[in-house]
Parts: structure tokens; sequence; C-alpha cells
């Protein structure tokens, strides 16, 4: 560029587009085609284009920052999703402004809302009772739930099929011949929680193998609660064969309960997670579970958030992704049956 900055009409003139589609991959505006994305970011990388995040806050009077509440930031699912969320604002030129869910957090949180220091919020973890949303649903502030949706309440969400995951979880376990099924579940008031509870029992019994209450134990997503859970159910009378837990971080804990009473997993125990976060293909847990393609959760939650800041008025969306399920070393690398 003969030793001048590039321009943004020197990207859309690179890539052989209008300027305003160059500025709604800027925005991360979802109405572009991926072939005119990918020439807009090839361009913008060729030219060494950095858009100038402050100058357009000023003009479009905003902060250019999103906030961000978070439930058990110790839960390694949370980490590797505010990961991909950051990615995604810094790729626009915004920043990530990060409150944890307990009650002082939420002070923090209503407090920014009041003061418009932040333009919009993304909620990981929410209930109905969660005061911060409440709150911004009623300023008609830019509010999207990621990961952890409610069927009550009209906004934005992204989240995955939980139930249809759970259900896959209940398919793999019967369909192996696992004779005694263990399960530890989430948190009754977590809707990831009641989904996968829904799915794996519901899909259970219509196998015809109702879950059994005697070998049920409820835990946090925590490791300790988790871990104290297995311990309890592998001192029953008739012990499980194979244990469901509600989350990785709970089947973590699980796998390390039953080490702790001297068995083997899978030899004695499998056990099967839900998240499929980065610890899950570590050698020490070689983790089966069901995967959350939590990236292209993300990245959508943050470009549907920008929109939405952008066009208040926007009739709200609930995009589903759907789970996968990955086979490892704690069912002994069963494969999946034929049926799936």
């Amino acid at each position: 560029m003969g030793g001048t900055l590039a321009t943004s009409r020197d990207v859309a003139r690179r890539a052989g587009v209008s300027q305003a589609t160059v500025s709604r991959v800027l925005q991360g505006n979802t109405n572009v085609s991926e072939g005119k994305r990918e020439l807009v970011e090839r361009a913008m990388a060729d030219l060494g284009y950095r858009p100038n995040a402050a100058a357009r806050a000023i003009r479009m009077e905003r902060t250019l920052s999103v906030g961000v509440v978070v439930a058990d930031i110790t839960n390694p699912f949370y980490p590797q999703l505010l990961e991909a969320v950051s990615q995604e604002l810094e790729r626009v030129g915004a920043h990530m402004v990060l409150w944890n869910s307990d009650e002082p957090g939420h002070a923090g949180v209503l407090e920014a809302v009041r003061r418009g220091s932040v333009d919009g919020l993304l909620f990981t973890t929410v209930s109905e009772l969660t005061e911060p949303l409440a709150e911004s649903l009623r300023r008609n502030e830019p509010v999207l739930l990621l990961h952890r949706g409610l069927d009550t309440i009209d906004c934005d969400q992204v989240t995955s099929d939980n139930e249809h995951g759970a259900r896959m979880v209940a398919d793999y376990l019967v369909g192996a011949g696992c004779e005694r099924i263990g399960y530890v579940q989430g948190p009754a008031r977590a809707g990831t929680a009641l989904h996968r509870d829904r799915g794996f029992r519901g899909r259970l019994a219509e196998l015809g193998r109702p879950q059994a209450e005697e070998r049920t134990r409820r835990a946090g997503f925590s490791h300790a609660e988790a871990r104290g859970a297995m311990r309890e159910l592998m001192q029953c009378p008739e012990p499980p064969t194979a244990v469901f837990c509600a989350n990785d971080l709970a089947a973590f804990g699980a796998i390390d309960g039953a080490l702790s009473l001297g068995l083997r997993v899978p030899e004695d125990v499998w056990v099967v997670g839900f998240d499929d976060t980065e610890m899950a293909s570590w050698d020490a847990y070689s983790l089966t579970t069901v995967r959350q393609p939590i990236d292209s959760m993300a990245r959508t939650a943050v470009r549907r958030l920008l929109e939405r800041i952008d066009v208040p008025d926007l009739n709200p969306v609930k995009r589903n992704f759907t789970c996968s399920f990955v086979v490892r070393g704690s069912s002994a690398h069963t494969p999946f049956p034929d049926s799936h």
C-alpha cells in the first residue's frame, strides 16, 4: 500500500465486494455468505488491515465491550467457551467484561446494565430468577443466552441439544449390554441438567430400562460432589457397571471416586460424561462423552448479539446445535451400536 494504512475501501476493492459487505463482516453480521466472508478476511490479512475500533465506537456511540456472565470458572467447560467467545469478539475489535454468576457478581452486572457500560450481555448460566437477566430484559437491553437456555424467556438463545445428547448416552449403554446403569445427575435448577435428565431417563424408559433410583445420585456440576456420589454408588449392594455423569467435570470426579476405592475404569465400571472438554481427551481420563460444538456455538452467539446491538428490534432466534458422541477408553473403546 506504498507505506499508507489500508482502509475498508481498499479491502473491498481487493476482495471484489462492496464496502457495505466489508462492514457487515467486521460487525460479525451473519447475513454474509461464507464465500464473501472468506474473501474479505483474506483481503484484510493480505493488506494488513486493522479496523479502528476506537473511532467506530465513538461514531456509533458504543463501548465495544460485551458483558459475559459465567457460572463456576473452575469448571473446564467455561474457560474453553470463554476463549472462543473472546476470540470472536477480538476479531471484530470488541472486548469482553467477565462476571461470575454469584450474588456479588450480580451487583456488578446490574450496575453495568444501568450505566450502559457494556453494549450487550451474554449469559452462559441463568434461571428465571437471575436478577441481571430480568433487569436487562425489562430495559430492552441486547441480551443473549449461550449454553443454558430458558423455555420461558423470549430472547436470543444459542444452545446445544442436551436432551438428544443424553438420549445417545442411554442408547450407547443399553446397546453395549450394560445391565446396571448408574446416574450422577446435575443440579436441579440448571436447565442443561434438566434437559439431559429428561433425555436420559426418557430414552431408558422407552428402551424398557427405567433408571433405578437406588443407583441414582444428585450432585452439582462439581468434581468433589460427583466423587462422593460415585463412592456411594460403588458401595451399593449391587453397584452399577456403568455410570453416566451430567457433565465432564462430574465424570472426572466419578473416575477419581472409583479409583479411590481401588476400582478400575473401565474394567470394573464404565464412566460417560457430557461436554467433551479438552481434559476429556487427556490420557488420565480418556473420557467417553457427548461433544458440544463449543466453538461454533460461541461464534454464532457473538455474531447474533452484535446483530442485536445494531438492530434492537430483531425477532428473537433460538439456535440449537446438534451434539455428537465420542467414544474413548473410559468405556473400553466400545463402539456406538450400529443402530445409531
